[in-house]
């Protein structure tokens, strides 16, 4: 029992990962509870990062290309990168369970963001 809380308050939540939620103690997943301290966690990155020249920079190519040509073939070189897929999470318990969530991403901010959350999850287990 933490001192620090009121009883019969339940813990807060510290951070969400998917659908998996940590509080100072425990892990919840929707399969169940276990104990925080010793869990690990295992984080894969499944993304595709791909860099393609925007549309909007195509039709501003093809219009401007009417007036001058060579300005117009200017804008064909804007480029942006494009990041799908998702990034899985598995947290295993002490007491031997597991549980996987694989997080949609859409750009690599969302990845790095995810990928902290788990080094937070990760102090947690340590007792940080």
């Amino acid at each position: 029992m933490d001192p620090y809380m009121p009883p019969g308050l339940p813990e807060p939540v510290l951070v969400t990962i998917g659908d998996i939620h940590c509080t100072r103690t425990e892990v919840i997943t929707p399969a169940g509870t276990f104990p925080i301290e010793g869990t690990q966690w295992v984080v894969a990155d499944q993304t595709m990062t791909t860099r393609v020249t925007p549309t909007w920079a195509v039709i501003v190519a093809i219009v401007v290309a009417l007036g001058t040509c060579l300005l117009g073939l200017f804008f064909l070189l804007v480029k942006e990168d494009q990041t799908q897929g998702f990034v899985q999470v598995t947290a295993f318990g002490p007491e031997g369970r597991s549980y996987t969530t694989a997080i949609p991403v859409q750009s690599f901010a969302a990845v790095q963001d995810t990928f902290h959350r788990v080094d937070y999850a990760r102090g947690l287990s340590a007792g940080y």
